[in-house]
């Protein structure tokens, strides 16, 4: 019988819906209840791509005698951290602070007030390697409740305390200078790893926010380094296992400190950031590589994860089903979806290659060259024997027609194994983030097909997500709205997809939807001293009102609203947008310096702050005329820092920017700005490219 998670949308709830435990969706009604019964709740959190989520989930919640456990003495609460990531990141921060890490599934116990006491991640059936058993933990929290509970209440409050005086006090603070990113930088050449690119050690996550942050500095500071960096850190993942070498995409992160073998879950956000830094990194030095790799990750996106309603679905599972023998499979000479699965699920299943699986699909010869190229072995890079595909060697096959044959024929074939489940909810920062990927990749390489894919994601985001007063939901799913409500990520991020959208189209309602949602980051999220909180002031409360200006895998809210704020302000020479930008930007000052890994976002934020950022109008007689379009594409090929464009005619009243801008000459014409001063205009697409590059 299924329990209350039934009549949720979130897939990683609907996943729990038949468990045995009698679970609750996050509400005032679980603590109420908890309150009634007077047992603690146990609040467990996860999400759907989460290869120890499902594992903790076979093991103990669709076990009969552990939900029994459960049911019998706790209010037991489930929560998708992508839906509500402002109840992850309160209890996330006590479980860190209690143990000195954290990590998914999260299982912390609470006071049916909803104070915290006892903590941890993922439990295991049976007591091992110093672990106890989740049964043991569940028994042990049960004695404690029934005969101390003045000492389990008197350790919740201190914790709520102890939660409460980490307020941050950076807000309003200077914005970074030359210094501040200076010393960023040298922070970041400290942990650079030469050898394989990245920084720090295994794992290695992609750091996309900190290659922006290089690329701008380089493009503003012509500094090598930093390029260098960026360049060689790029390549690596591009040739290494986290790399998805047949379909493109990005998995999460990788195990090892070369990038060989991934955690197989491939999000959105990853893939989002990663397609637009490696745009970026083309438009920074016409790298071929970076050029594929754009266009790839572009491709997987819209081919894996966009919705029938036009918006992108979250992640892919780590995990599926694991390919039975050949000869234990049914209809093994036909084509299409292969029925064959051996019904156990095993991470990377879809993925990974063995010889004989390459000989299988290849032949013996193709086989023997897949084999040298892709980096398979006898012995496996992974596990069983099987390897993860790489480019080792590079890209110089001579007979790069055969290459391209064995590849095709290796991703047709793949196609027809089990493949990995996914989480189809639309969450709106990351498909901010897609929006501004796809539209900025699609402008680049005359690929309209991605800018329409763009343009249909923020069509979903405004009919679905938007309300009338312009207050976004998290999250939709098959067309229909959450009910949760939007945090500061997401205002932040859908306005930023949303600026990049209108300077790649020339649609000024797309910066009229960004001013909407930027007006309630102005007055729902930031306070009187500028800084930024991730829930809105009039959101639910919890026992703390979450607030990061760190980059965790995605920019944070702070950081992303900075970025926004600036872009708009630059659009429309609004003086508030422009103080809220500095003022929020002032935390980046405090921490560039000290953690420049964690601020990646913040410090670009900064770069463009610096530079300006420079304010192009380019206007012609008609969109299509062809010497607009030329002069269009020349400005968004800029690397200037953060640079914003309006595109139209001289008459248009959709961009502030286009105001006053006449056809020099009767010609087609862009004008370059910093503050709306303005350089001599030019309807030169070399001297405009001159104009934006020192």
């Amino acid at each position: 019988m299924a329990n209350r998670l039934a009549h949720e949308t979130s897939p990683y709830l609907l996943q729990h819906a038949e468990n045995p435990v009698d679970w609750w969706p996050w509400s005032g009604a679980a603590f109420e209840e908890a309150r009634r019964r007077d047992v603690p709740v146990l609040l467990s959190v996860g999400y759907s791509s989460c290869h120890w989520c499902h594992v903790m989930a076979h093991e103990s919640f669709e076990d009969e005698a552990t939900a029994a456990v459960m049911n019998e003495n706790f209010v037991s609460v489930k929560v998708d951290r992508e839906e509500r990531p402002d109840v992850d990141a309160v209890y996330m921060e006590a479980v860190q602070a209690a143990t000195g890490q954290g990590g998914w599934p999260m299982t912390v116990f609470l006071t049916p007030d909803a104070e915290p006491f006892y903590f941890g991640t993922y439990f295991p059936p049976d007591a091992r390697h110093g672990m106890p058993s989740f049964r043991q933990v569940l028994e042990g929290v049960r004695q404690a409740w029934a005969t101390r509970r003045d000492d389990v209440t008197d350790v919740a409050r201190k914790i709520v305390r102890d939660l409460a005086g980490r307020e941050l006090t950076h807000g309003g603070g200077r914005a970074p200078g030359e210094e501040e990113l200076a010393q960023a930088l040298l922070g970041l050449t400290r942990e650079y790893d030469p050898q394989r690119g990245g920084f720090g050690g295994a794992p290695k996550f992609p750091p996309s926010m900190v290659i922006e942050f290089l690329l701008r500095h380089h493009a503003r500071t012509g500094s090598e380094g930093a390029l260098q960096m960026a360049r060689d850190t790029c390549e690596r993942m591009a040739r290494g296992g986290i790399y998805d070498q047949l379909g493109g995409g990005f998995a999460r992160y990788s195990v090892d400190r070369d990038w060989v073998v991934p955690h197989f879950e491939k999000m959105l956000y990853d893939n989002a950031l990663l397609c637009r830094v490696y745009a970026h990194l083309w438009r920074a030095t016409g790298s071929g590589l970076a050029r594929r790799v754009a266009l790839e990750t572009a491709d997987f996106m819209v081919r894996e994860l966009r919705t029938d309603e036009g918006g992108f679905a979250s992640a892919l599972d780590a995990d599926s089903e694991e390919e039975a023998p050949r000869e234990a499979r049914p209809g093994k000479g036909g084509g299409g979806r292969r029925e064959g699965g051996t019904g156990r699920h095993v991470e990377g299943a879809y993925y990974v290659w063995t010889p004989d699986q390459l000989r299988e699909v290849l032949g013996e010869d193709d086989a023997e060259l897949a084999a040298r190229y892709y980096g398979v072995t006898e012995e496996g890079t992974f596990e069983h024997g099987s390897s993860v595909l790489r480019l080792p060697e590079g890209e110089g096959v001579s007979d790069a027609e055969r290459v391209a044959s064995i590849r095709r024929r290796l991703f047709d074939s793949r196609a027809r194994r089990p493949a990995p489940g996914r989480d189809d909810k639309v969450v709106a920062a990351w498909n901010g983030l897609a929006i501004a990927a796809l539209a900025e990749t699609g402008a680049y390489f005359d690929r309209p097909d991605l800018v329409e894919a763009a343009v249909g994601a923020a069509d979903l985001l405004v009919r679905v997500h938007l309300d009338e007063h312009a207050r976004l939901s998290r999250t939709s799913r098959d067309g229909r709205a959450g009910a949760n409500a939007g945090v500061l990520e997401d205002y932040a991020d859908v306005a930023e997809g949303f600026l990049a959208l209108a300077s790649v189209t020339g649609e000024g309602v797309w910066l009229d939807f960004a001013g909407l949602l930027l007006d309630h980051v102005l007055t729902r999220f930031t306070d009187d001293s500028g800084a930024l909180y991730d829930t809105a002031a009039d959101a639910e409360e919890l026992i703390r009102r979450p607030q990061d200006p760190t980059d965790n895998a995605t920019p944070s809210g702070w950081t992303a609203a900075a970025g926004a704020l600036l872009g708009y302000a630059a659009h429309t020479g609004s003086e508030a947008h422009r103080t809220a930008a500095e003022r929020a930007s002032g935390v980046v000052a405090a921490l560039g310096p000290r953690v420049p890994r964690f601020v990646g976002w913040g410090l670009a934020v900064a770069e463009a702050l610096l530079d300006g950022p420079r304010e192009v109008a380019v206007v012609g007689p008609s969109p299509q005329d062809a010497a607009a379009k030329a002069l269009h594409r020349t400005a968004l090929l800029a690397t200037a820092p953060g640079a914003v464009v309006a595109y139209g005619t001289p008459d248009s009243d959709e961009f502030p920017l286009l105001a006053e801008r006449p056809l020099a000459g009767g010609e087609p014409t862009a004008y370059v700005c910093r503050n709306f001063t303005c350089d001599a205009p030019t309807g030169d697409p070399e001297r405009l490219r001159a104009a934006l590059s020192g």
